[in-house]
């Protein structure tokens, strides 16, 4: 059967096409000749983002940990929550790149600077809000950045990524309203610590 075109003008190829491709460099895994996308770019975008999952993950749980006073109760649940979430899109980022046949880097050395977003501890609560959602505005940039670069190249990472975005908005979200919510502590309040 020949290869026909469909509706909207895409290819559309036969059964007997589809089976023969597949077989072909099938020890390339999830990796078919259809992948549009420049491979090394992706994974190299994607073990960045990875980067930044990690150092988010690793801001939360420090601000999880470090944050008290009265305001502290229910700010301290959001971080462990947005912790959490963190660490699932880092979990799914990393099983995307060995599925594009990578490796995901999780060497502490160089994280930093792997990452999109800064480590920075904050002093007070205000100031942890405040550099989790400078974090996660960072983030949401480098997200639509990335989408847009894969466009249609790679509609699963491109699928991922967006899911994942959703996510970091829906973080910010809650942070600005969080931020809106606690009364920054004067100088002398910090130094009395």
């Amino acid at each position: 059967m020949k290869d026909k075109r469909s509706d909207n003008g895409g290819e559309l190829s036969s059964i007997a096409t589809l089976r023969a491709r597949a077989r072909k460099h099938i020890e390339s895994g999830a990796v078919t000749e259809a992948y549009a996308a420049d491979r090394d770019t992706v994974l190299r975008l994607l073990n960045e983002a990875l980067a930044t999952e990690i150092v988010c993950t690793l801001r939360y749980r420090r601000h999880y940990f470090m944050a008290d006073g009265v305001q502290a109760e229910a700010v301290k649940e959001e971080f462990l929550t947005h912790a959490l979430e963190e660490q699932g899109h880092a979990d799914l980022i990393a099983a995307r790149i060995v599925q594009l046949e990578g490796e995901p880097n999780f060497d502490p050395r160089g994280l930093a600077e792997r990452s999109h977003a800064e480590y920075v501890a904050g002093n007070s609560l205000d100031d942890m809000i405040r550099e989790d959602l400078v974090a996660e505005r960072v983030a949401i940039d480098s997200y639509k950045e990335m989408i847009t670069y894969i466009g249609p190249r790679d509609p699963t990472t491109k699928r991922m990524l967006e899911e994942i975005l959703a996510k970091e908005e829906e973080h910010a979200e809650d942070l600005s309203s969080m931020l809106a919510e606690v009364k920054p502590r004067s100088q002398s309040e910090r130094l009395a610590r």
